[in-house]
């Protein structure tokens, strides 16, 4: 099953965190306790995304992690390829690029284009398009819960009396 680590996932949540509010600096700590993620593991994510000039290590009082550049330029492929390595569908995909079945086999270049497909999506997937995403759904409460008889109301008689 193809699917994104913790790691990948914590720092994903970091840059929208950090994207919300353009030009805003958040400790790690700041981060972990808004989202109940652990310290430390985010600490390795926060340094991982430094290392690839995602973002940026701000210093002093106020300082934590800022974005290194806008929001709509940092595109999903190049952060969880900077917290998990490459992005490989199967191990066709790899720089050996070879397995024992690969003079029979028959679902290569499908999948080749299943991962590359994978590839142009997160790569077109910018943090911003984190910050705009809507809730799928809204959850509303009803004011008043209904009772059974408000659902099937009695039928209406001709000799209805008050």
């Amino acid at each position: 099953m193809l699917k994104l680590t913790k790691k990948a996932d914590y720092g994903l949540i970091a840059l929208r965190h950090l994207a919300s509010v353009p030009g805003a600096t958040a400790s790690t700590k700041d981060i972990a306790d808004a989202y109940h993620l652990p310290v430390p593991l985010l600490a390795k994510v926060l340094q991982l995304l430094t290392k690839a000039k995602i973002l940026r290590s701000v210093a002093g009082t106020n300082g934590g992690y800022k974005l290194a550049r806008d929001a709509g330029r940092i595109n999903a492929l190049e952060v969880v390829r900077a917290i998990d390595g490459p992005v490989i569908l199967t191990h066709c995909f790899t720089e050996l690029g070879t397995c024992d079945q690969s003079d029979n086999c028959t679902v290569r270049e499908p999948l080749r284009k299943v991962h590359e497909a994978i590839l142009n999506l997160l790569e077109n997937f910018t943090i911003a398009d984190l910050v705009d995403e809507a809730p799928v759904v809204k959850l509303t409460q009803l004011q008043v819960p209904l009772r059974v008889a408000e659902l099937n109301p009695p039928a209406q008689t001709a000799h209805h009396v008050l």
